[in-house]
């Protein structure tokens, strides 16, 4: 069978379908979650024009000169602007990239921040203060724009989840009332045209994201590749219309692996021979900084009992930004690690193909 990533269309939660409608999306969330990892929705509710505005916005920073957005860089939290070759998410999972490069992409992230909820004792070391751009027109406005509709789709997600699991509707809720959420528009900064590339050139080193789910929009251009159950790694874009979802750590802690963070990458984009432009805005939703994830207990190995120990969210997320940022290997990743040192054995073995083609089959 070819590699599929599943297409779901959530309308049934977004929009007030029946109780067997929200069944069977639930199910067939379960399954997805199950076998791959990567889902995409469509019937999500975010307006084509917010989409747009976050596209424009995007344009609009990474065109600025280098200089003016190194202006923008953030010393000690997860915000503001990331250059290309300043960060190597490999080492989130402790492992180096083969070419001991850094990652060829460029970044800019905004987020919650911890004065987002004035009822709670939260600490910004946590959470980061957000910067803005002067140079470009409507940024804030169009960034906020899509940052607020794509939270609105995680909650849902979540409600899917908690549905999916056989758990209360709100079960979620506990472990997301003041989550660390962050949106990253990502920018694949080689330069347009015919290129050799040389050695190991990784846009987004292997890893998998780190907290609860991601919601991810992104160009229908070839580069991201998903490691499936069978070690290959697969070519996935977006159909039309269409975001891409994926679970991260703390929901495979929560099910002690039966649904999977699964480990992606992205691949320099090329398309006959030449680099084309390649945008992605991933927003990310990671839990409470102070949540406690422990395996459910309805998913425990009767044999091993708990797969994972209970971890705070801060120190997942410590642990896996100290990696990407600070060049500290994450010794705690090590399932993660494995798989992709066995992938990577794959390859050479084979001779480093080029990844398989995966297929999206809608449902």
């Amino acid at each position: 069978m070819p590699f599929q990533v599943p297409v779901i269309d959530i309308t049934p939660y977004v929009a007030g379908g029946t109780a067997g409608e929200r069944a069977r999306v639930a199910r067939e969330m379960d399954e997805a979650c199950s076998e791959v990892g990567f889902v995409q929705i469509l019937g999500h509710g975010i307006p084509e024009v917010t989409l747009d505005d976050l596209a424009a916005a995007v344009d609009g920073f990474f065109g600025l000169p280098l200089e003016t957005k190194k202006s923008y860089r953030v010393t000690g939290a997860n915000r503001g602007y990331s250059p290309p070759r300043s960060e190597s998410l490999s080492l989130s999972l402790g492992v180096e990239s083969a070419a001991r490069m850094n990652d060829f992409f460029e970044a800019f992230n905004i987020g919650t921040e911890a004065r987002s909820f004035p009822g709670l004792d939260l600490s910004e070391d946590d959470y980061g203060l957000n910067v803005w751009p002067a140079q470009v027109d409507g940024f804030e406005a169009a960034v906020l724009g899509y940052f607020t509709r794509a939270g609105q789709v995680a909650r849902t997600l979540t409600r899917i989840f908690a549905d999916a699991l056989g758990q209360p509707a709100d079960f979620f809720e506990s472990l997301t009332d003041h989550s660390i959420d962050v949106l990253r528009m990502n920018h694949y900064a080689l330069p347009e045209g015919t290129v050799t590339l040389d050695g190991d050139l990784t846009g987004m080193g292997e890893h998998t994201d780190f907290g609860l789910v991601t919601v991810l929009w992104a160009d229908q251009v070839a580069g991201l590749q998903v490691l499936g159950t069978d070690g290959a790694w697969h070519d996935v874009a977006p159909v039309d219309g269409a975001l891409l979802v994926n679970l991260g750590d703390l929901t495979a802690r929560l099910t002690n692996d039966r649904w999977m963070s699964t480990l992606h990458r992205v691949k320099p984009p090329i398309v006959d021979g030449g680099i084309v432009r390649r945008r992605s805005a991933a927003y990310f939703h990671d839990g409470n900084v102070d949540a406690v994830i422990s395996t459910l207990p309805s998913h425990l190995d009767a044999a091993d009992e708990l797969a994972y120990e209970p971890i705070l969210v801060r120190d997942h997320i410590r642990a896996k930004l100290a990696g990407s940022r600070q060049g500290k290997a994450n010794a705690a990743a090590v399932r993660e690690a494995a798989r992709v040192r066995a992938a990577a054995g794959r390859e050479a073995g084979k001779g480093d193909p080029a990844a398989d083609s995966g297929s999206v089959t809608p449902r």
